[in-house]
């Protein structure tokens, strides 16, 4: 890994440059102030998703769900744990398919739950369904 990485500020989208020594002591933003690296999942929305994927150095694993879906919403504590055991080496995000349905088309999602993960600002891979805590990390972990 680098000296440093560029991390994008869930806040006010601000990029910010974070020594690599400094990824565990939860680095803020120099605009905002707001932190930076969260382990929890972040929004993203068609104001923010563009600048995070092709912004963050860090792999960005993106959760594409839907309010209606009952996979979607069992998994939801699972991605919150995995978010905590991946924090602060990825970033976790979700997106709203039905609010960000441009998004969802766009990245020509099918089905959902979809589990996206970027690096690079380029998908390097793509799996559908819900998983375990476990599942989502370790699927990860082999693809980063």
């Amino acid at each position: 890994m680098p000296d440093s990485i560029h991390a994008v500020c869930p806040k006010c989208q601000a990029i910010n440059r974070v020594q690599t020594g400094r990824l565990d002591s939860g680095p803020v933003c120099g605009k905002c102030r707001a932190p930076i690296l969260a382990p929890h999942p972040i929004t993203l929305t068609a104001a923010n998703f563009d600048v995070f994927l092709a912004k963050s150095d860090l792999p960005v694993l993106v959760d594409f769900w839907a309010p209606w879906c009952g996979p979607c919403r069992g998994m939801a504590p699972a991605y919150d744990q995995a978010a905590a055991m991946l924090h602060p080496r990825v970033i976790l995000a979700k997106c709203d398919t039905q609010e960000e349905a441009a998004i969802a088309n766009r990245m020509r999602i099918q089905g959902v739950p979809t589990l996206a993960l970027f690096l690079g600002g380029k998908e390097k891979a793509r799996i559908s369904g819900a998983r375990s805590a476990a599942d989502i990390v370790g699927w990860v972990r082999q693809n980063v």
